[in-house]
C-alpha cells in the first residue's frame, strides 16, 4: 500500500524480455538504504516487487498482466518514472490510500498555466470516471492528486510547483499516456451493493424491519 506521495524520481536503466513478460532496471535519484529485496515499490503507479537491488539500483519483473494494463509495456531506457516504496503503518497518509493496482491508462489532454499552479486534464474511459468524484482523489502515475473537474470522459487536476519539481507530471506533454488509479472505496462499495463489479447499483429498496433483522440491527 502507498500513499501517492511520491518520495523522488528515477530512470530507466535497462529493460530485458523474460518469457512474455520483462524485467526493469531501475536507478533511483535519492537514498535507497533499507530497501530490501521483495519490498514492494510502486514505480509510476504500479506496485513491483524488487528482486535485486545494489546501493540505489533496483530490478522489477513485470507480469504480461502488468504490461498489458499499464504504460510500462512500452517503457524505454533513460525514461524517468516516479518511484515510492511502500507505506509504512506508522507513517503520516499525506495523499490517500493508494495500492498500485493500475486499473488502466489515460492521455493527458491538456495543459493550462494558472496562476502558480498547472491545470492538467486527462482523457479517461468512462470506465474509470465512474468510480471519481470532484474533491476525491485519483492517483495518476502513481501520483496523489485531488480531482477539480470530472466530465464522462475527462477529469481535471491542478498542479502544484512542488508535485511538478518532485515528479514526472512536469515532463508528461499532451497525448502522452499515464497510469490511472481510481480511488478503490468507491469499487469496494459497487461491489457490496451489486456483487457485479462494472455494473450501476441497483437502486436502494428501502428500509425494512425485514432488511434491518437481516443486518443484525433488530431482533
Amino acid at each position: 500500500m502507498f500513499t501517492g506521495i511520491i518520495e523522488g524520481l528515477g530512470a530507466i536503466t535497462a529493460v530485458r524480455p523474460v518469457g512474455s513478460g520483462k524485467r526493469l532496471a531501475v536507478a533511483a535519484d535519492f537514498d535507497f538504504s533499507g530497501t530490501r529485496v521483495g519490498d514492494s515499490i510502486s514505480v509510476s503507479g504500479a506496485c513491483l516487487t524488487a528482486v535485486a537491488i545494489a546501493g540505489r539500483q533496483f530490478e522489477v519483473d513485470v507480469s504480461p498482466e502488468t504490461l498489458a494494463r499499464t504504460t510500462l509495456g512500452s517503457v524505454r531506457v533513460g525514461e524517468r518514472v516516479n518511484l515510492e516504496r511502500a507505506l509504512r503503518l506508522s507513517d503520516r497518509i499525506d495523499g490517500h490510500l493508494v495500492s498500485g493496482h493500475t486499473d488502466g491508462t489515460g492521455t493527458i489532454d491538456t495543459r493550462e498555466a494558472t496562476g502558480n499552479a498547472v491545470i492538467v486534464t486527462v482523457a479517461v474511459a468512462e470506465a474509470l470516471t465512474r468510480y471519481m468524484i470532484v474533491k476525491g482523489s485519483v492517483a495518476v502515475d502513481g501520483v496523489s492528486l485531488t480531482i477539480n473537474r470530472l466530465d464522462p470522459d475527462r477529469f481535471s487536476a491542478s498542479i502544484i510547483p512542488h508535485t511538478a519539481a518532485l515528479t514526472t507530471i512536469s515532463l508528461k506533454q499532451t497525448g502522452e499516456r499515464v497510469n490511472i488509479e481510481v480511488d478503490l472505496i468507491g469499487k469496494y462499495v459497487e461491489k457490496f451493493l451489486t456483487n457485479q463489479p462494472g455494473r450501476p447499483p441497483r437502486p436502494p429498496a428501502g428500509v425494512s424491519m425485514e432488511l434491518l433483522a437481516k443486518a443484525g440491527y433488530v431482533k
